[in-house]
This record gives structure tokens, C-alpha cells and sequence, in this order.
């Protein structure tokens, strides 16, 4: 797990040494040149051990202290600090980040192949496990984006036929669901996924021409349901509304006529030709 390094103001230190290296001359002024040797000597190899620890922290960083392999801790805060001589520092970044992955081809809950790409918005938060949990994060989140993306087009369909059921267009629960399947993945690398969006959806060429017919034979399915549906309460409406105002009377055989006649006249996609009876109503 992540832990706070060991850390001095760096400036601190800086002046200590300053003060060191400036009382080991003014100790030396005067002595034996052999004396004078050995202690420079050893005041030379204490300040180079003290220069090691010294590092610099830029803001949205941070530095991964290792001595010897062993993990020390980690270094957050920006600014010039000074912590365990010797050790390595490695830097890794806090700032967000965002992936898009390329254009997936696959194929969707339906069988219809497809092409997908989203972006991914991440950061890293704990650096324990995005330096030491996976070889390199970075790529890590790469190809965890594309295999959740990927499992989320086999997932659900293009576009949904039925009632009830979800599809690749719904931008809202596909994000979502997108998002909580990458954080999951993205977990052990220590990295929190802030948001996920499909950025391209669109059936595959190959298939492209054949769902646009489909889609603009289903678009005019439904015009003429809604036409028909419309035309029959029309219909129902006139047919009550002449009872009430016994305006005329009808038998069966000629309300059917009626109710034919209407329906061309409403249903019809052409201008209607009118036929002007000039005899009776049953001739």
C-alpha cells in the first residue's frame, strides 16, 4: 500500500551542508597539510552522501523513494525536499489523463459487426501499485480500455428492436456501465477511472447499406401504424358523431362502405379522385 515518505525541507538540509562544508574549512585553516587531507576527505564523502537525497517534486507529481530495492514510501507534496540518501526516485505523474482507443471492429449481442472507439479519462492514486502492481500502467490502462470496450459491444446490441432493452446508442448506461467495468479493471494498477464515453459508433461497411434500408424500412412501418391508428379513430369519431346528430342512417353494408372510403382517403400516400354519385345512396 501506499505510505508517506521521509522527507526534509530541502532548503534546511541545503544550509546545513553549506554550514558544514564552511566549518570543516574554517577547522582545517591552520592544521597539518596530512590532517588538513583527511578531514576534507571525509568532509567531502559526508556531503556527497547528503546530496543524494535531495529531489524536486513539480506540482499534480510525485516521486516513488526506493532504497536498495526496498520501498520507502512516497513523496507527494510539491517543492525541494531532501529524503533517504541513496535512494532511487522514480516519477510518476497525478495529473488526469485521457485514451481513446482505436476503432474496434466486433460484433454486437445481435451478430451485427460493428465499429466502436471511446475515450477513457483516468489518474493515477495510489503510486505503490501503478509502479510495482502492473510492469507499466500506462499500457496497462491501454489494453484494459480495449478489452472493456470490447466486452461491452458483445454485450448489447447496435440498436434495440424490442421494448425494454438496452442498446450501444443509449450514451447514458452504455458510459456508465463502460466507466464501472474499466474501474474495476484499472483497480490493480492503482488507477481511478473518471469517465468513459463512446466517441464513434457505426455499423461496419460491409453491413452499412443493408441496416440503413432496414432502419428506414422500420422508420415507415411505424409511420403507417401511427397513419392507420389515427385514420381508425377518425373513423370511429365521424361515425359517432353522425348517430348523435342523426344526420343519416346507415346499415351495416353502407357504414362498411363508409368506413373503406375513409380509410383510402386518410391511409392513401396519393391525392384522392372523388366519384360524384348523382343517383341514390344505393345506386
Amino acid at each position: 500500500m501506499e505510505r508517506r515518505a521521509f522527507r526534509a525541507p530541502g532548503f534546511l538540509i541545503l544550509l546545513i551542508l553549506l554550514a558544514l562544508v564552511g566549518g570543516v574549512v574554517a577547522a582545517v585553516a591552520g592544521q597539518p597539510e596530512e590532517t588538513a587531507g583527511g578531514v576534507s576527505a571525509i568532509a567531502v564523502v559526508v556531503a556527497a552522501l547528503l546530496m543524494t537525497g535531495f529531489t524536486v517534486v513539480n506540482p499534480n507529481e510525485s516521486r516513488v523513494v526506493q532504497f536498495f530495492g526496498r520501498y520507502v514510501g512516497t513523496i507527494q507534496t510539491a517543492g525541494f525536499h531532501w529524503t533517504v540518501p541513496f535512494s532511487s526516485k522514480r516519477r510518476v505523474s497525478l495529473r488526469v489523463r485521457n485514451f481513446e482507443t482505436a476503432r474496434l471492429k466486433v460484433s454486437d449481442a445481435d451478430g451485427n459487426p460493428v465499429e466502436i472507439a471511446a475515450v477513457v479519462v483516468w489518474r493515477v492514486v495510489d503510486t505503490f501499485k501503478a509502479s510495482f502492481g502492473v510492469d507499466d500502467h500506462i499500457s496497462y490502462v491501454a489494453v484494459q480500455a480495449e478489452a472493456a470496450v470490447r466486452h461491452l459491444a458483445t454485450s448489447y446490441p447496435y440498436e434495440a428492436h424490442d421494448d425494454g432493452r438496452t442498446s450501444l446508442r443509449e450514451g447514458t448506461v452504455v458510459s456508465e456501465e463502460l466507466t464501472t467495468e474499466l474501474s474495476e479493471r484499472a483497480a490493480l494498477a492503482g488507477v481511478e477511472v473518471l469517465e468513459s464515453r463512446i466517441t464513434h459508433l457505426a455499423y461496419a461497411p460491409e453491413i452499412a447499406q443493408a441496416m440503413l434500408a432496414r432502419q428506414q424500412a422500420s422508420a415507415i412501418v411505424g409511420a403507417r401504424f401511427k397513419i392507420v391508428e389515427g385514420a381508425v379513430g377518425m373513423v370511429q369519431s365521424a361515425l359517432d358523431r353522425l348517430r348523435e346528430l342523426e344526420v343519416v342512417e346507415l346499415d351495416e353494408e353502407r357504414k362498411a362502405q363508409m368506413v373503406a372510403n375513409l380509410l383510402v382517403v386518410l391511409c392513401g400516400d396519393r391525392n384522392v379522385q372523388p366519384v360524384v354519385n348523382t343517383g341514390s345512396l344505393y345506386s
